[in-house]
């Protein structure tokens, strides 16, 4: 994994809260009516409404968190879906805590 992605996707507030978001989507997104955000991912124009951004301005943001492997997107008709990868982001907190424990 580029740990140099990681960092950088890491390193806005904005991705911070996307990442926080998608945590709890049946919470943040019930609402969702083309697919259930839990098992599917929360489609892109509901996470930039959440957000008050726009719409391609959260798709960059989503595309840095994409390529840390943070998220995965999976299209479905015209909608991309957006689903935090949980093992992605615990493999990137346990080589941070290693990093910064190192002598």
């Amino acid at each position: 994994m580029n740990r140099s992605m990681q960092i950088k996707a890491m390193a806005s507030e904005l991705r911070m809260t996307i990442l926080r978001l998608l945590k709890a989507p049946k919470t943040h997104f019930s609402h969702q009516w083309s697919a259930d955000p839990e098992a599917f991912g929360v489609c892109m124009t509901l996470i930039a409404e959440a957000l008050g951004i726009a719409q391609p301005t959260v798709s960059r943001h989503l595309d840095i968190l994409k390529q840390a492997g943070f998220i995965t997107v999976q299209k479905h008709q015209k909608w991309s879906y957006c689903m935090r990868d949980e093992q992605a982001i615990q493999d990137y907190l346990d080589w941070l805590k290693h990093e910064i424990a190192r002598d």
